[in-house]
């Protein structure tokens, strides 16, 4: 069974940084990207930075120039570093990858999200 673990989520204040990490696992033999996503209350789910098979990131507007997303794929775990929060980074983060699963073929699966708060 393929699971996401997500962690490092919690209370920052204005201009403060944190790092989320999210490990896949289960019988993995591809992985075809990682990324993270987004929701506040109120609002859809959004993208926040995805990172393809390569050294290739996406990133919203929004983040450019302080999030910055990277994978380790020898341990099946994508990062995301936060710098400079603002109260508006406040959300649920998600975990999102597109994994090849022996026996199984290739899907999308989601962590169970890990909150961020920035405030003061």
């Amino acid at each position: 069974q393929v699971q996401l673990v997500e962690s490092g989520g919690g209370l920052v204040q204005p201009g403060g940084s944190l790092r989320l990490s999210c490990a896949a696992s289960g019988s993995i033999f591809s992985i075809y990207a990682m990324g993270w996503y987004r929701q506040a209350p109120g609002n859809q789910r959004e993208l926040v930075a995805t990172i393809p098979t390569g050294s290739s990131t996406n990133y919203a507007d929004s983040v450019k120039g302080r999030f910055t997303i990277s994978r380790d794929d020898a341990k099946n775990t994508v990062y995301l570093q936060m710098n400079s929060l603002k109260p508006e980074d406040t959300a649920v983060y998600y975990c999102n990858a597109d994994l090849g699963i022996w026996y199984e073929g290739r899907h999308d699966y989601w962590g169970q999200g890990t909150q961020v708060t920035v405030s003061s």
